[in-house]
């Protein structure tokens, strides 16, 4: 046997055993519910376990096996793959070979009951096809974004991915409490399952009646899981649900961690509170997040995952906030912050939190309340100033934070509308030992009603791909926050991580008009895809929407250049079309019903408010870049 394989198929059984429960879950999923739940139970635990892959042998001539394609991964999205293709293909045809479906004997399995709301999704699911199935299960359940799922469904074998996805977009809208929170739900796992006799007049016949319960208890075991405890690689896996839900196994970080590690993060955050020992609260939390009661208050961010923990997560916090119990979880993707008011039903929220940076990682919203927040900060902050960003000469006044890390209350940006008369903002001052004088410079932070604050940046002079970007503190970025910061509230639920203001123009205005502004305003998300908008701010006066774009590179690190324009009146009366590029524009060409070219970045053309007309950017290559549109 090849070493190279034989190592492939080690790492694979390993991610069979360490993600089965989740693997399980979504096999059940796919698996066509005509099978009736027992069946279904049996054939998504013989679905994961055929997905181990077998070792190839070397070829006769000594030659090495074939190279591996993306679809010969030997890890968790390899073993996935595999188990999905299996669930797919119950869809039209009957799984060969006797390792489909366990067999058990005298006794039904199939997963605990749930309500009304699990009982509607489960007959909603029975009258959509497999690969429907599957793309909720990828969303859903593996918190995958849409392009991710469509590789994974199309490598699957499905031939209209986009059509599943949106046949699975629609069930999801139609499933009042959300299909997310369902599928998490005990109804779907097929590794929490209840026990009942069938023929038990038929079975006291049998001679080998002994026999055949002792195989039934050995294949149910198997069906409860694979892992047994740390080491053991064939035993059952019930343990593994354990160990998860088990508070005693919460992993917890040193308090000094942060300032001696290479990753200042979520992960490098000490287990903080009051209530950090209590382990009937921790056990509370956990059990509540891996099977929400009906009437638990689930909140997700954008595109976050809310499937239950398949390892032991790590404890941030525990503690009381305005008389409402906190815990907050981390498990490596996800923030997790359970809240159990009293007299109340508990509270969910899950936020993704992958990639996080010193300064993305800075705090979470530990409370909330009516027209007030009050954050947890990462040990690394050391000093923390409110702000209102439409008041930029206004000095900021300091906020109390406790030991623990829990901040006073601080006022949240006002809801709705297009106008606001302030907009708090949070500046955060780094502590010394985080590291280098770049990473030690104060940045801001803003609300936009997530579990993790939003960052504030303003690229430097230079274009967005320039090296570092400055913190939205120094006096020019405060102004420009000051004149766009109301439409931050446009992006409330779109699961952002950052927001920065790029000055990407200059323009001297026709008839001594005066200078202005263009800006790119770019919101960056969790999930990866960014958002822009470009907006003209003239010297006094409201700024206007020059054009946006969604779903784009431009204005961020990796990308190219970008072009706007509006029609601007002077005091004169005459009406002009001003156009800016970024500082990688070369030229500017109009056409259609008004004509002009220019060889810099701006460009001012008498042309009437409603005249037709096209602007492009020329760049050096000799390539072009049209404007956006609003």
């Amino acid at each position: 046997m090849d070493e190279r394989t034989r190592a492939d198929v080690e790492r694979a059984e390993a991610a069979i055993v360490e993600h089965y429960p989740r693997l399980v879950r979504l096999a059940y999923l796919v698996l066509p519910p005509s099978l009736g739940r027992h069946r279904r139970v049996l054939t998504a635990h013989g679905l994961v376990q055929r997905a181990l892959p077998r070792a190839r042998l070397r070829r006769p001539d000594g030659g090495l096996p074939a190279q591996r394609g993306p679809a010969d991964e030997s890890g968790y999205d390899g073993v996935r793959l595999r188990a999905l293709r299996l669930a797919l293909a119950h869809e039209t045809r009957a799984v060969r070979g006797p390792a489909a479906m366990p067999q058990v004997w005298g006794l039904r399995l199939f997963p605990r009951a749930g309500g009304a709301e699990e009982l509607a999704l489960d007959q909603a699911l029975s009258a959509v096809p497999a690969p429907v199935r599957a793309a909720l299960g990828l969303w859903q359940l593996e918190g995958l974004d849409e392009d991710a799922a469509r590789g994974v469904l199309a490598r699957a074998g499905v031939e209209e991915p986009d059509a599943a996805q949106r046949a699975a977009a629609q069930l999801d809208r139609e499933t009042g409490a959300g299909a997310g929170a369902l599928l998490n739900s005990a109804e779907f796992d097929p590794c929490t399952v209840q026990t009942r006799p069938t023929d038990l007049l038929r079975r006291r016949q049998r001679v080998r009646m002994a026999l055949a319960l002792a195989a039934a208890l050995a294949v149910g075991a198997a069906a409860v899981g694979l892992s047994r405890g740390d080491g053991d690689r064939t035993g059952h896996s019930e343990t593994t649900a354990e160990r998860a839900l088990d508070p005693g196994r919460l992993q917890r970080t040193p308090n000094e961690q942060w300032a001696d590690t290479s990753r200042v993060d979520f992960t490098a955050w000490p287990a903080r509170g009051r209530q950090a020992g209590d382990r009937e609260l921790l056990g509370r939390a956990l059990r509540v997040w891996a099977a929400p009661p009906a009437d638990t208050r689930i909140v997700t961010s954008a595109d976050t995952s809310t499937r239950p923990p398949d390892h032991p997560p790590q404890l941030l916090y525990a503690g009381l906030i305005d008389n409402v119990k906190v815990v907050v979880l981390h498990d490596g993707e996800r923030l997790v912050r359970y809240a159990e008011p009293e007299d109340a039903t508990p509270t969910l929220h899950f936020a993704r939190v992958d990639g996080a940076d010193p300064t993305t990682a800075a705090a979470l919203v530990i409370g909330r309340g009516n027209g007030w927040m009050r954050y947890l900060l990462a040990p690394w902050i050391s000093e923390v100033t409110v702000r209102d960003l439409l008041a930029p000469a206004a000095p900021g006044h300091g906020l109390h934070v406790a030991p623990d890390g829990v901040t006073d209350r601080i006022p949240t940006p006002p809801e709705g509308g297009t106008g606001c008369g302030h907009w708090p903002a949070a500046q955060f001052r780094p502590s010394a030992r985080i590291g280098t004088t770049a990473a030690n410079q104060p940045f801001l932070v803003t609300d936009l009603d997530d579990l993790v604050p939003v960052r504030l940046t303003s690229p430097p002079p230079g274009g967005a791909t320039a090296a570092g970007t400055e913190g939205a503190t120094a006096a020019p970025a405060l102004l420009r926050w000051a004149r766009t910061g109301c439409s931050l509230g446009e992006l409330r639920g779109a699961g952002v991580r950052s927001v920065g203001n790029w000055a990407f123009a200059e323009q001297h205005l026709p008839e001594g008009g005066g200078s202005a502004t263009w800006l790119c305003t770019r919101a960056d998300t969790w999930r990866g895809p960014g958002s822009v908008t470009l907006t003209f701010l003239p010297p006094a006066g409201p700024g206007r929407i020059a054009g946006r774009a969604a779903d784009t590179a431009a204005c961020g690190r990796f990308g190219g250049p970008v072009v706007g324009d509006v029609r601007w009146r002077a005091k004169s009366g005459t009406w002009y079309l001003l156009a800016a590029g970024s500082h990688d524009v070369g030229g500017l060409d109009v056409t259609g019903g008004a004509r002009a070219s220019g060889a810099e970045n701006t460009l001012a053309a008498p042309a009437g408010p409603d005249a037709p007309a096209e602007v492009t950017g020329r760049l050096p290559s000799g390539g072009s870049v049209p404007a956006l549109r609003p």
